[in-house]
């Protein structure tokens, strides 16, 4: 037996919208009953969504909702709860002197991995993921530290920061601006011999003039043999490692106009664990010492 066909309605008896256009009209055909239902439905779900949970922004906060619900406050009840749980070994790591905690196993662990989360977030911007530097940012990862890289030394560092006006303790040296005391002609010729000293293609007459004026002006600093100085924040110009970089052109910009790089210091930011922490992380990289 054969079913009997749907019965539809004919476009006669639907009712347009009024609209035309080129001749063609718009059928005014109703939303299914489940669609309508389902609309409504969502419309109650919001309102009750907006009066129980916070929802709409207001200038400094949110409406908060009756459940008083918060998802940044159980973000920080599980920071809370795992801070809890490390305080122990935190406050060892605080306690125990700096050159000491890798002679114990576990502390040492827990300082290297909290310390990585701790450079991930804070330091990494500067120095990069693997804390290889860039152009103006010290590369962690080698043996050329300007104020010493064994572990107390890179805790300070830490601590105070470099070149800051907001730590009176602040790791501080400032190279001058050497366009302002010497002519065009003596900046290239120390230039040449800074680059003869560091072993890179010079102008051997030019490079012998700057060796009377690297004498007179950056010895100073850089030491006769242009090997630098911990002590002042002096690099060593005889190596290939430069922090803005070694060529010709940069070497004469940087005489020219010096450098000044600024580190923040991380004391007040940080508390006391994370930046042994992360001191002993950096450490550890390779190129501590």
């Amino acid at each position: 037996m054969s079913k009997a066909p749907k019965k539809t309605q004919a476009p006669k008896d639907v009712p347009t919208t009024g609209h035309s256009w080129d001749g063609i009209q718009e059928y005014d055909n109703p939303m299914p009953r489940w669609w309508l239902w389902t609309f409504y439905a969502t419309i109650v779900w919001g309102i009750i969504y907006t009066i129980l949970y916070p929802a709409w922004p207001l200038v400094t906060r949110a409406t908060p909702g009756l459940l008083g619900a918060s998802t940044r406050g159980e973000v920080a009840q599980e920071i809370a709860r795992w801070e809890d749980a490390n305080a122990a070994i935190r406050q060892q790591l605080v306690d125990t002197e700096l050159t000491a905690i890798a002679d114990n196993e576990d502390l040492n662990r827990f300082a290297v991995s909290n310390g990585a989360a701790v450079f991930r977030t804070w330091c990494a911007q500067c120095h990069g993921s693997g804390a290889a530097g860039a152009k103006g940012y010290p590369n962690l990862l080698d043996d050329a530290w300007l104020w010493g890289g064994d572990i107390e030394s890179i805790h300070y560092t830490i601590s105070h920061g470099i070149r800051n006006e907001q730590d009176d303790d602040a790791r501080y040296s400032e190279m001058p601006k050497f366009g302002e005391i010497l002519e065009e002609e003596e900046i290239e010729q120390v230039v040449e011999h800074v680059l003869a000293i560091s072993g890179q293609e010079h102008d051997a007459e030019l490079a012998a003039a700057g060796a009377t004026v690297f004498e007179d002006n950056c010895s100073a600093c850089h030491g006769s043999e242009g090997m630098g100085d911990r002590e002042q924040g002096a690099p060593n110009l005889t190596d290939a490692v430069w922090l803005y970089g070694g060529d010709r052109d940069t070497l004469i910009e940087t005489v020219t106009y010096s450098r000044y790089g600024v580190m923040p210091p991380w004391t007040g930011r940080l508390s006391e664990a994370d930046i042994r922490a992360v001191s002993v992380y950096v450490h550890q990289l390779g190129g501590g010492e």
